[in-house]
């Protein structure tokens, strides 16, 4: 069972409050990986580790915001 398909599982209302806690990780990554190559002397390592998991959460946040959209038929 992936990440994804626990999210499928959820109520609108628990995914709501996943999506801003997902968000807020999203931004504390971004920020930590920025602080990282500004210093200069970080394990290359770490940062492609903290990229992918941006990455991921990225997934998630969208996978989340597409299932609270609801569709509008045009």
């Amino acid at each position: 069972m992936t990440g994804l398909d626990k999210l499928e599982m959820k109520t609108d209302d628990v995914l709501r409050v996943e999506l801003q806690v997902f968000k807020q990780e999203h931004r504390d990554l971004d920020e930590a990986i920025e602080a990282l190559i500004e210093r200069g002397t970080s394990d290359v390592l770490t940062i492609k580790r903290l990229k992918k998991k941006k990455l991921l959460l990225k997934d998630k946040i969208a996978y989340i915001e597409d299932r609270l959209t609801p569709d509008i038929i045009a």
